[in-house]
């Protein structure tokens, strides 16, 4: 898949796929040939240097008959590692001596960036009109 860097999970499925196709007593040329490509290819994808695709391991899967999850158990995680991506940061953790005030602080400065103004002030009275009733 062009663009996508590989990592040592693709490394880790390639292997798994030749150790399979071996025991099935496949070919390279036999098994690229079912995926419509050539056997440099599919050399690519069991040394982990192109990702290879859901389809095509799912084809390979129905041809040795071995299921799909076999591919990633015990492959390497990367969950610890930080990706970049289009999410925002991670949050803060909670502190638990503040949580109320951290919650209005938050909530005030949400409301404050997305809420028209007359919907502000709307909320401010409601919010003084309940500290009011508080008795504070």
């Amino acid at each position: 898949m062009a663009g996508q860097k590989t990592d040592q999970r693709d490394v880790y499925v390639g292997q798994r796929i030749a150790e399979q196709r071996r025991k099935a007593s496949l070919t390279q040329r036999r098994v690229a040939e079912s995926f419509g490509m050539s056997a440099a290819q599919l050399q690519k994808y069991e040394k982990g240097t192109n990702r290879i695709s859901a389809i095509h391991l799912d084809i390979f899967s129905r041809m040795t008959g071995v299921p799909l999850e076999y591919f990633f158990q015990g492959a390497p995680r990367l969950d610890d590692v930080h990706q970049d991506g289009f999410a925002e940061g991670r949050q803060q953790p909670y502190a638990a001596e503040t949580d109320l005030q951290n919650l209005a602080e938050v909530m005030a400065q949400r409301v404050g960036e997305h809420l028209p103004e007359s919907l502000r002030r709307d909320i401010a009275a409601a919010a003084q009109a309940f500290s009011r009733k508080l008795g504070g």
